[in-house]
């Protein structure tokens, strides 16, 4: 049995046994007894066929029945109009292969196999011949169909990236349309002992920028009545804008120490919140947001590691380039720059950082939230 196995098979080079000629071709009244025929029926089934020259089953790499491929043509046209046909034949036989890669389906070897595609065979004459080209089955075929057709689902993608980075820098969120159509901003940092803000136009011109003191809030206890007295008196000198914006920072929790601190910074955001917002009971839209005060440090490079630096050589050099430059980042008004100049030098021997921090956050959320998510 053993020696006549093995004159109808052979060993391969990882001591395989492949069956073949008694696979493929069983000869009559070879291993007629039943517990023979068996035997080689499970041997030959569990033996690996590397080797084996039975004829394979060619399966089409496809995803649809030959019946779909005949219709095809026909499944074409009633998804798209002549004129669509054409204009996607259009751009398949006249794109580059940079042009092709802007369609995101198209992208990597898509766009060079239908490069290849048309120099061998010439342009494509119909959308079904599509499917000749590696990579591309039906189902592929009618996307990119209509990924060229609607090119703006690229554009819907750059919106919601868009969105996504609105998200993480101001909150609560509002709508993308909202933030471009912005055409003035108040920017308010807050601190222990002062408030300052800055008040600028989308061109970037400064309006407004001063602070004011209120040391006597973090003496005594508290009381939401004297903040409320404090913050109108405040807000009363602040001029109006589209929107308010301001810094969102806070010590953390986990020092007991800075309670007190961290519940002044809660109890004055709650105040200007409150009193800016004047129509939201209205109308439901914020005019106040918090911008994140890590994400303006990161703008202008002030952070090391977790720790934001003082802006101030920032700001002193934003005044000189005013003076100094045809075009500066940004404008001065010439009939306040000798005053702004002036109040940046009276505080140049103090920390004053609220001050710098607020003409940075209106600069930092127009280049950030505004000009860098316009079209």
């Amino acid at each position: 049995m053993e020696d006549e196995t093995l004159s109808k098979g052979k060993w391969d080079s990882h001591k395989e046994f492949t069956f073949w000629n008694i696979a493929t071709y069983p000869q009559p009244g070879l291993y007629q007894e039943c517990g023979e025929a068996a035997h080689l029926e499970a041997l030959h089934n569990s033996c690996c066929r590397k080797e084996s020259t039975a004829p394979e089953k060619i399966i089409p790499h496809v995803d649809f029945s030959d019946e779909t491929a005949k219709e095809s043509g026909k499944t074409f046209d009633k998804l798209f109009s002549s004129e669509q046909q054409a204009s996607i034949l259009h751009v398949l036989n006249t794109a580059s292969n940079k042009e092709l890669e802007a369609f995101k389906l198209l992208r990597g070897k898509k766009s060079l196999n239908i490069i290849e595609h048309r120099k061998k065979f010439g342009p494509f004459q119909n959308l079904e011949s599509l499917m000749n080209v590696p990579l591309f089955h039906y189902k592929i075929t009618i996307q990119v169909c209509n990924s060229i057709l609607n090119p703006e689902t690229g554009g819907k993608k750059k919106k919601l990236q868009e969105s996504r980075i609105l998200r993480k820098l101001i909150k609560p969120e509002i709508g993308r349309e909202r933030v471009k159509a912005v055409n003035s901003i108040v920017s308010i940092v807050s601190g222990t002992r002062r408030l300052a803000w800055a008040h600028l136009d989308r061109k970037l011109a400064v309006l407004d920028w001063q602070q004011t003191e209120y040391c006597q809030l973090m003496k005594g206890s508290y009381l939401s009545s004297v903040y409320l007295e404090e913050i109108s008196s405040i807000i009363s000198k602040m001029p109006k804008a589209d929107l308010y914006v301001l810094e969102k920072t806070g010590p953390s929790f986990q020092n007991p120490s800075l309670f007190p601190v961290l519940l002044h910074f809660h109890m004055t955001e709650a105040m200007l919140y409150a009193l800016l917002n004047v129509t939201f009971a209205q109308d439901g839209r914020h005019q106040v947001l918090s911008m994140n005060r890590s994400a303006v440090g990161k703008h202008f490079e002030l952070m090391i590691g977790d720790i934001r630096t003082s802006g101030k050589e920032v700001v002193k050099q934003l005044l000189s380039e005013s003076v100094l430059k045809d075009e500066p980042r940004v404008f001065f008004p010439p009939e306040k720059i000798v005053r702004y100049r002036q109040m940046f030098s009276s505080t140049e021997h103090n920390r004053v950082e609220e001050l710098y921090d607020s003409l940075l956050q209106a600069i930092a959320f127009y280049e950030l939230a505004v000009f860098n998510t316009e079209s």
